[in-house]
């Protein structure tokens, strides 16, 4: 059930890179795009937060949040304003198996070594093997 659900995840991605876009060739900017695209997001989350009724922010709980753990917005606006643009260059499979690629990559790296609080998780040969398969998917869906 869970692997269902976080390819939900997969479809809401390749989703969200199209429908920004087309939000882009409007607006004529990736920027403004990725921007109007987090102004809304932001507004969403906000409102479901407010309707958690928790506190917001509990006493020294902002000055003992780790310098890095800050960095999430940074990385989240790099990732779409740049799936904007590259959306439209690529197609669809093209930017989805290339980012899907640079993902279980980075992500054998840091189940390796248990970065960011993820369990260490040894690289076996299956795991080596399914990641030269993706990266020999990516050759063959890319190449014209």
């Amino acid at each position: 059930m869970l692997v269902l659900l976080s390819m939900t995840i997969g479809v809401s991605l390749v989703s969200q890179a199209g429908v920004n876009s087309q939000l882009r060739q409007y607006l004529g900017s990736p920027i403004q795009a990725a921007f109007i695209s987090f102004l809304i997001g932001t507004i969403i989350l906000g409102v479901l937060a407010t309707m958690q009724g928790r506190e917001w922010f509990k006493n020294g709980v902002l000055s003992s949040i780790p310098w890095w753990a800050w960095l999430g917005g940074l990385l989240g606006a790099f990732n779409i304003a740049l799936s904007i643009y590259l959306a439209p260059k690529l197609g669809a499979v093209a930017l989805t198996v290339s980012v899907l690629c640079g993902q279980v990559i980075a992500s054998s790296i840091f189940d390796y070594h248990g970065w960011l609080g993820y369990p260490k998780i040894d690289i076996t040969w299956n795991r080596c093997f399914g990641i030269a398969l993706i990266m020999l998917g990516v050759v063959f869906i890319t190449r014209k």
